[in-house]
């Protein structure tokens, strides 16, 4: 739809390409969206805004941060770095790991910048968890800014904080980008509904998709009011239902017709199809998981033996429910792979590399040197860390390039940032400790190998490309000769994994119009568990919760642990909007099947 609009206004003149803006929420959708028009147009279509929200807001902070007090090169941290953060925090305030998890602490967080909320909201209630976990949100902020660090959440919020303090950015913009375009509206957050409002509330000429019955990111910050208040806050605005279905056949379409049309808040709507009849939904009631488990082995299996190619889904409401399944297709030899495992930019290596580029990028960026100063092995361990943590940098003078009292000939990366911030990193301490020999000299060689190894592959950063930088980094930091020291499997396996990296940085480069250090870290920070899936090549199960199945679509289907208190959800038995939610869950895994 989006893509075929948006090709009608450049063919027709209409519209020049750089004044076409379209989102998303998933990279692949971005870019399958972008490949569609440069197929409908014929055409480079690089000068389109064609991103997720969270790409876009990169994109627009790193040209204008500044006019809000953020630096340029802030680093963006990703769920490793974020976790890494609230497990130094929970050190410090000597908190118990397993009563605060970081993952359960770092989701009360998100959602209330969703509800763009801040940690005083956390002290209303009579919980004195609650009021622990808004001291963890104080301190996490904190910890972001003294990194000039923005988290997924921040990149929406500090968007819509610099179209708000800085009318002037906010207007070129919004005049810039003439037609804005949006997929699946349902699922739009506070946050983005207020960026879309800004971009498009002069002008007006906004066109969004989306399907109230398939909002079921309640839990991650969706407002289905966003969708269903459309056409009130834009009163002019003209509604195209788009009522055939492509994927499913007419039996499919009439079950989750049947289901969703129980919920009240929702735009009523006849879906049809041209796929008459098909094959019968089947019901299968086992006495418990393992003969449940069994029962879907066996689907799997016909359905691999009737066609090799074809991918059966499973799908399921909490991911703790995929453990009885998994047992069961490996005993019976099948292959399968569980959406949300460790993807390829989930792995180590993968995430080192990733780190000593983020570095490169922000020097000042705490979380990104505790993670490589050390790797590979260099004679930086704890005792010299914590010797590290403890150097006092009271009273030096960051406000230029280099801290007073040290040599012009050393370059310590300080520009680029607000002295208050420089003062307070590990970078500026390092520097600060070599340069004044506050450490023994074993500490301080060892420091200094670091310091001027940063050092120089920043250099490399500036004048040479992105894959360039990253072959360097492998090379001169010592991480692929030590992978080739150890001989083994494994280890060749990682080294396999860096050159893909590599190779995918080459690819970044060829699809850019502007390729930067900035981007590509960006786009890798950036990536969503779908994009980074890359399974088992020969998986013909994928196993994921139903929120993880949006946009996806299947041979065969099957939804287990479709019973009370667990799909749908025991917390959704005395509240009507969380029974709805689930009814949508239920509509969404249903119309995965073709």
């Amino acid at each position: 739809m989006i893509a075929h609009r948006i090709a009608y206004l450049v063919s027709k003149r209409i519209a020049h390409p750089d004044e076409v803006m379209a989102v998303t929420f998933t990279n692949k959708a971005a870019q399958e969206m972008r490949e569609r028009v440069e197929k409908l147009l014929d055409t480079d279509c690089r000068k389109m805004w064609v991103s997720t929200f969270h790409a876009l807001c990169a994109r627009l902070l790193r040209r204008e941060a500044p006019n809000i007090g953020l630096s340029r090169d802030f680093t963006i941290y990703d769920s490793a770095d974020q976790q890494a953060v609230v497990k130094q925090l929970l050190r410090e305030y000597h908190l118990d790991d397993a009563t605060y998890q970081p993952r359960m602490v770092l989701g009360r967080i998100s959602h209330a910048k969703n509800r763009m909320e801040g940690p005083a909201s956390f002290n209303d209630g009579w919980n004195p968890r609650d009021r622990e976990i808004g001291k963890l949100f104080e301190g996490y902020q904190k910890a972001l800014k003294e990194a000039s660090a923005l988290d997924f959440d921040d990149l929406l919020l500090k968007t819509v904080e610099l179209f708000d303090q800085a009318p002037a950015v906010r207007e070129r913009y919004a005049r810039r980008f003439r037609f804005v375009m949006v997929d699946e509206y349902q699922d739009t957050n506070r946050p983005q509904y207020l960026l879309i409002k800004q971009l498009a509330g002069d002008h007006r000429n906004l066109a969004v998709v989306g399907d109230p019955d398939q909002s079921i990111y309640k839990w991650r910050g969706a407002d289905l009011r966003n969708i269903l208040d459309f056409e009130t806050d834009f009163p002019e605005a003209v509604t195209v239902r788009l009522e055939q279905n492509y994927r499913s056949t007419e039996v499919i379409l009439k079950a989750a017709s049947t289901v969703i049309a129980n919920n009240r808040d929702r735009k009523e709507k006849a879906l049809w199809t041209d796929r008459k009849g098909g094959a019968k939904i089947k019901y299968f009631r086992g006495s418990d998981e393992l003969e449940e488990a069994d029962y879907i082995t066996r689907v799997a299996r016909a359905s691999i033996e009737q066609d090799v190619s074809a991918m059966t889904a499973v799908l399921y409401r909490t991911n703790a429910q995929s453990r009885a399944v998994e047992d069961s297709l490996r005993a019976a030899g099948i292959a399968y792979v569980v959406l949300g495992g460790f993807g390829f930019y989930e792995r180590r290596e993968i995430k080192d590399a990733l780190a000593y580029l983020k570095l490169i990028l922000n020097p000042h960026d705490d979380i990104a040197l505790r993670r490589v100063i050390n790797v590979p092995a260099r004679g930086i361990g704890k005792g010299v860390m914590d010797a590290l943590e403890a150097v006092d940098v009271t009273g030096v003078d960051v406000g230029g390039d280099k801290p007073s009292g040290l040599s012009r000939s050393e370059p310590p990366l300080f520009a680029g940032l607000p002295p208050a911030l420089a003062a307070n990193s590990l970078w500026t301490k390092l520097v600060v400790a070599v340069g004044e020999r506050r450490l023994t000299s074993r500490q301080g060689a060892s420091l200094a190998a670091f310091r001027d190894l940063i050092t120089a592959l920043a250099d490399v950063g500036r004048r040479e490309p992105v894959s360039i930088l990253l072959g360097k980094v492998l090379d001169q930091s010592g991480y692929l000769r030590d992978l080739r020291e150890d001989r083994s499997e494994e280890s060749e396996g990682r080294i396999e994994n860096l050159m893909e990296l590599v190779s995918a940085a080459r690819e970044y480069e060829s699809r850019e119009d502007e390729p930067s250090l900035g981007g590509f870290v960006d786009r890798l920070s950036l990536l969503s568990d779908v994009d980074k899936e890359q399974g088992k090549r020969d998986a013909r199960v994928m196993m994921m919760t139903l929120q993880s199945a949006k946009g996806l679509e299947f041979a065969t289907v099957v939804l287990a642990g479709l019973e009370e208190g667990l799909f749908p959800h025991s917390r959704s038995r005395e509240d009507e909007a969380e029974l709805e939610e689930e009814r949508r869950l239920c509509y969404v895994g249903i119309t995965r099947a073709r």
